[in-house]
């Protein structure tokens, strides 16, 4: 992709996000003109590398749309166990059933490994609206600490997997439903999987 191929698709990106040039500028750790010079004057000819990384981080897209390689494809495996918006959803084992094509660049923007991650269906409507029966949910596996408030975690309580809301309350657990429905559990008694970190879901 050459330079004005680059104007033009960061004109683009600026436009759908509503962002300043003063902002983008200094999101680069630049001066402040320095994106109305690139896109004005065409100086620097064609965007570097470094920066071409950081915008393209900056706009949540693959850094291809701005003239870089390609991220390479990384394969995600989709399991055969359903987690429980609902009574629970007891588990025997994991069996992969297929496998879903992620851009290892988008792994790395939702801050998740790809040896980590894992895609899940939702079976229930305890989390409705936010999740629905029939959903599939891919789980960061390598973040097991709760922490964020308002977060989704895939859970084990006994022999059951649930996609729970998870609140501290002293040596418990509260384990909260997006439909108002709350229990509490010792946590020992409870296991983190990990984090929902996206929703997949065909309209």
């Amino acid at each position: 992709m050459d330079g004005d191929a680059q104007r033009t698709a960061l004109r683009a990106l600026i436009a759908r996000d509503g962002v300043s040039l003063a902002t983008l500028s200094r999101a680069l750790g630049r001066n402040a003109a320095w994106v109305q010079q690139f896109l004005a004057r065409g100086t620097p000819r064609v965007l570097p590398e470094g920066d071409r990384a950081t915008l393209a981080r900056f706009f949540g897209v693959d850094e291809a749309a701005l003239g870089g390689a390609p991220s390479p494809i990384v394969t995600v495996p989709w399991l055969d166990i359903a987690v429980s918006a609902g009574p629970g959803r007891f588990a025997t084992g994991e069996r992969v059933v297929a496998e879903a094509g992620y851009a290892a660049a988008d792994l790395e923007r939702l801050g998740v490994a790809a040896a980590d991650a894992g895609i899940f269906p939702v079976a229930g409507d305890s989390m409705y609206p936010t999740l629905q029966d029939g959903d599939r949910i891919l789980v960061d596996r390598g973040r097991r600490q709760p922490g964020p408030a308002g977060a989704i975690w895939v859970i084990r309580v006994g022999d059951a997997l649930f996609v729970k809301r998870l609140a501290r309350a002293g040596l418990h657990w509260r384990i909260i439903s997006d439909n108002a429905a709350e229990e509490q559990r010792p946590a020992a008694e409870v296991t983190v999987l990990g984090r929902v970190v996206q929703l997949v879901r065909t309209l």
